[in-house]
Parts: structure tokens; C-alpha cells; sequence
């Protein structure tokens, strides 16, 4: 971990990363790649009120499900309706991953040739450690592709496409978002490099109180 930073609560760390994508991007950042799931949303909707230059960034995402744009398990969906709708950014480069694993990743890839190296990267973390949809001893974990599909996903939907490690070591900035007990041990275990979300050894770590709790212990 090259830089933990810990905040009181899950409110306080959305606000905090809001804050960090912001000055980001008001320091020139292009790229911007960001994350699915529930912690991050509160961070969109409070960057979705900031007066920002979008019109020079290209949107992309860190990882997608399988399932159509518009479905409810869609990251592209989620981060549409908490950020997307409220901003103009140059570009959006979500994932087809629609077409399935293979087909959507094979899709992207050129994306992110054209896109990198990429300038911030937003990520969150399981409690298993996982990052992105890069899970613990799955063999996407060892892709030197820049996109990876990814199928048998031990949390569901099986299936779905992921930057790969490949590309997170590559980008200029990667920032993780992670709140709430459930992923206190994984913080330790990223810590000691022991899941995937440890594997970014320049990545910096903005985290709750109850996230860190563990950080202290033997």
C-alpha cells in the first residue's frame, strides 16, 4: 500500500474520493476509469454536483457484468444514473459486455490501447479481496492481455469482463474506495499483498474507519 488515508465513516470517504477524482481531473486528467458496485455511488452523486471541465475527460470502466446495458446488476447503469446524467464528458467507453466474456473484452481491448496509460483509476475491493472482477486464484488474474473476460466469477453473475492487473499496474493513479467491517480482514490480507486488490503496489488507499480496524493488529 503506498498510501493509506482513513476517514471517519462510509459518508466521509465518498466525499474524500469525490474530492481526490476532482482535483484529478482539475489537475488534468484525461482518463478516468471508474468503479461498479454499491460503495462508490455516494462519491458519483456528490462529483455529479461539481463544476468540473468534463469535456476534456474520457469516461471508461473498470469492469462489467454480463448482463444488458440497462439491467439493475449493470455497473455502466449504476454510475449512469448517479454521475453520468448529471455531466457531458468528452467521451464514455463503457464495456460491451453484453456480447459475453470473450466477445466483450476482445471489444474493449482496443479501448484501452487508444486510452492508456490511464491517467486515474477508481476502484473498489470485496471482502475476498477482489478488484474489479479480478477474484482470488482465478486465471484472469494472470492475463497479459489489457482486458480480460472473465467467466465462473465466484459471486455472481458468473460472468464478466475486467481491465486486467496488466492494466491497473499501468495506470499513472489508481485510488481504492473501501468501507464498512465486512472488508476490515481483506484490507489486512491486500496489505500483505495476499489478494488481488494487493497486487497494485502503487495504488493509494482511502478507507473508513471500520474498513481499518484491523490495520493495528499483529
Amino acid at each position: 500500500m503506498k498510501r493509506v488515508t482513513v476517514v471517519t465513516d462510509e459518508e466521509a470517504a465518498a466525499r474524500a474520493a469525490a474530492e481526490i477524482i476532482a482535483t484529478a481531473i482539475e489537475g488534468g486528467a484525461r482518463t478516468v476509469v471508474l468503479a461498479g458496485g454499491s460503495t462508490p455511488r455516494r462519491c458519483y452523486e456528490a462529483l455529479a454536483g461539481r463544476p468540473l471541465p468534463w469535456g476534456r475527460v474520457s469516461i471508461l470502466f473498470g469492469d462489467e457484468r454480463c448482463v444488458p446495458p440497462l439491467d439493475p446488476e449493470s455497473n455502466y447503469r449504476m454510475v449512469r444514473d448517479s454521475l453520468l446524467g448529471a455531466i457531458a464528458p468528452a467521451s464514455i467507453h463503457r464495456i460491451p459486455a453484453e456480447l459475453g466474456p470473450e466477445e466483450g473484452a476482445t471489444a474493449y481491448e482496443p479501448v484501452l490501447e487508444r486510452c492508456g496509460p490511464l491517467d486515474f483509476v477508481l476502484l473498489g475491493m470485496g471482502p475476498d479481496g477482489h478488484c474489479a472482477s479480478l477474484f482470488p486464484e482465478h486465471p484472469a488474474l494472470h492475463s497479459q492481455q489489457w482486458v480480460v473476460p472473465v467467466r465462473g466469477a465466484p459471486k455472481p453473475p458468473p460472468d464478466r469482463v475486467s481491465l486486467s492487473l496488466r492494466s491497473l499496474r499501468a495506470a499513472r493513479r489508481v485510488l481504492f474506495l473501501v468501507t464498512g467491517t465486512a472488508k476490515a480482514t481483506a484490507v489486512t490480507r491486500a496489505r500483505l499483498g495476499e489478494v488481488p486488490a494487493g497486487l497494485i503496489p502503487e495504488a493509494e488507499w482511502l478507507l473508513d474507519e471500520a474498513a481499518a480496524s484491523l490495520l493495528g493488529s499483529p
